[in-house]
């Protein structure tokens, strides 16, 4: 992993019956209150006599954590036969609620309001709507999400359009109400819609070509969604390419889902027939934002193989309240994030040097990672629900979601361990295809284990793989694997030349990042978001959350603190950083004379560029 509402309708049987029955319901979504946040759902179910329980869905496939947001539901009523019939939420499982239907009631009537927002932002605005099923559902407790099938309607404002990858239903129910056809809850909660009053449908593939790709885009103006020919050209190569390398696709269809809104959430979540993608609006239309967002559509439709159709077995649960294990995601997401960089320059979204630049990055950010000394690779993954999404203050001693970032790294080292072993015969290439290719098909999901893991890479080149990704994934060393770059053929180095990737998230972002000089990251604002363990800032005295008010007597600004950095390396004076640390104030002395470090890669010309050949294209132009 480089959001969603609305309801659903669920019929109460028996408990004893519940795992082997099926179950038919009608869900109704009224979104024409989208724009202030809010959705309207109705459902009606079938029911029997006697006590029921409800449950709203806690742990969501692609967050591989407990974030259902419950405390958004609102208003929640249920009736049978107009008679409101009462409900009381379990004393220790928030996500369930009890009831019990009295006798002569055969259907009762699920009513309850959402809202849209989470805290920082928002998943609807007054052009926009994304919507995930899953945050509008509550379903039989016991009950496989296989086994809940749902036909749902939706609402939308007027003049509104959308994309998804649910098919209509034959029959229009109501001029107001758009149908979809029937599906279970697993297919309805992998298949999120978007919605605006500006939308565009971008089609990736060719006349009669299947299955067939497209771009469902919405945005907050229409020069949001205004792409360029070549970025066309580009996620049109993202198909092949990806066709390419795994051999197999597992959809009937495909819809990159994407908005493009400064007013609602960035983000990216995988479907197997879809992935719902969120960035800034000026997305297509600024380089430094375009670079940064590069790798999201190819991240995320990998995850259609690695994720959605091959899954851990620990996260192919039977429905939403089974509690998920993310030991495996340094392969779900960690992967992922490698090949995702990959494609993006294979396709043309990113040059190789902004593909380097990037690499660049990731391997320093990494290798200056404090935490790493204390908290293995493995432990980021096993401990998903507790780091993902943390704190910015002190990430770096704590670490958060680094199966993410250091998979890049790790699966890096295996790609090119793979071409010397076999002389350039096979690849990480060959992996994919035989891992996650297979035969083609409608989604479905098979599992997998670590040993299977190990047993498909010892079929393309035999070796001690277990021992490998264990010494990996349990080091507790200060230094990030770089093994991949100088096995292809290239050195991580620093210099005060600024690095295109981190520059670009200047740009965009409010921060400016001094992790490989003075060992912080300062806020537009002066607030220290993080400051590395054992760097110069540390040993000063500085730490998260003060706010940087001077430099050398000087008002803070970037200007300020880039000129004092350059000034440094030429006496032997430490810089005096005055910070404000709650009602107090105090100036910091830091001992630091390396003027201003960036990360960058550069040829070993002893070795051949295997990392060049890694961005090879694999289909034709």
């Amino acid at each position: 992993m480089k959001s969603r509402y609305v309801l659903l309708v669920f019929l109460l049987v028996g408990a004893a019956a519940i795992a082997q029955s099926t179950i038919h319901e009608a869900l109704q979504v009224d979104a024409t209150d989208a724009p202030r946040n809010i959705l309207h759902a109705v459902v009606t179910i079938p029911v029997s006599t006697g006590p029921a329980t409800l449950v709203y869905p806690k742990w969501i496939p692609g967050n591989h954590r407990p974030t259902g947001p419950i405390n958004n539901v609102m208003d929640l009523h249920i009736r049978g036969n107009g008679q409101e019939i009462n409900w009381q939420r379990d004393l220790e499982d928030m996500y369930a609620v009890h009831l019990q239907v009295p006798a002569g009631i055969n259907a009762v009537e699920v009513s309850f309001d959402t809202v849209t927002y989470n805290g920082t932002r928002s998943l609807a605005s007054g052009k926009v709507l994304d919507l995930l099923w899953n945050q509008v559902v509550f379903y039989p407790q016991g009950f496989s999400s296989d086994n809940v099938l749902v036909t749902a309607s939706l609402r939308l404002p007027e003049g509104w359009k959308f994309g998804t990858a649910l098919d209509l239903a034959d029959v229009t129910r109501s001029s107001q109400y758009t149908a979809f056809q029937e599906v279970s809850l697993t297919r309805l909660v992998d298949s999120p819609l978007i919605a605006g009053a500006i939308y565009r449908q971008i089609q990736l593939s060719a006349p009669g070509e299947t299955p067939v790709h497209v771009i469902d885009m919405v945005g907050e103006s229409d020069a949001a969604i205004q792409i360029t020919d070549k970025d066309v050209a580009s996620y049109k190569q993202l198909v092949a390419e990806a066709g390419k390398l795994f051999g197999a696709r597992h959809y009937g269809k495909y819809h990159f889902l994407y908005t493009l809104s400064d007013q609602t959430n960035h983000h990216g979540l995988e479907h197997h027939e879809s992935s719902d993608n969120g960035s800034g609006e000026e997305t297509f239309s600024d380089e430094a934002a375009h670079n940064l967002e590069a790798d999201l559509l190819p991240h995320e439709f990998t995850h259609s193989w690695n994720g959605k159709y091959r899954r851990p077995k620990g996260l192919a649960t039977a429905n939403y309240q089974e509690p998920m294990h993310g030991d495996l995601l340094w392969v779900y997401e960690g992967l992922t994030d490698y090949l995702g960089d990959i494609l993006a320059a294979r396709v043309g979204l990113r040059s190789p040097e902004q593909f380097r630049e990037n690499a660049a990055y990731t391997a320093a950010m990494l290798d200056h990672r404090a935490g790493r000394s204390w908290r293995p690779l493995q432990d980021t993954a096993t401990s998903v629900q507790m780091v993902f999404g943390g704190q910015s203050e002190w990430a770096n001693w704590r670490r958060s979601a680094d199966y993410y970032p250091e998979g890049f790294l790790l699966w890096l080292e295996i790609d090119t361990m793979i071409r010397n072993q076999t002389r350039e015969q096979k690849s990480l290439n060959d992996f994919c295809r035989s891992f996650f290719g297979g035969e083609s098909g409608p989604p479905k999901i098979v599992p997998y284990t670590f040993d299977d893991v190990v047993a498909a890479l010892n079929q393309v080149a035999p070796y001690d793989w277990a021992a490998h990704l264990r010494e990996r994934l349990d080091s507790k060393s200060p230094h990030a694997p770089l093994g991949g770059m100088e096995k292809g053929g290239w050195k991580l180095v620093y210099s005060s030349e600024k690095n295109t990737t981190m520059q670009a998230a200047e740009k965009t972002g409010d921060s400016l990042d001094l992790s490989f000089s003075l060992g912080m990251i300062v806020a537009k604002d002066g607030t220290l978001r993080d400051v590395i363990h054992g760097s110069p800032a540390y040993a000063a005295g500085l730490g998260p959350g003060m706010k940087l008010l001077g430099v050398n007597g000087r008002k803070w600004s970037k200007e300020t603190i880039r000129a004092a950095l350059r000034a440094a390396v030429n006496n032997r004076q430490p810089l005096a950083l005055m910070a404000e640390n709650a009602d107090y104030y105090n100036v910091y002395q830091v001992d630091y004379h390396g003027g201003e470090q960036y990360p960058h890669l550069v040829r070993d010309e002893k070795q051949p560029d295997v990392l060049g050949q890694i961005i090879q294209p694999m289909a034709a132009r």
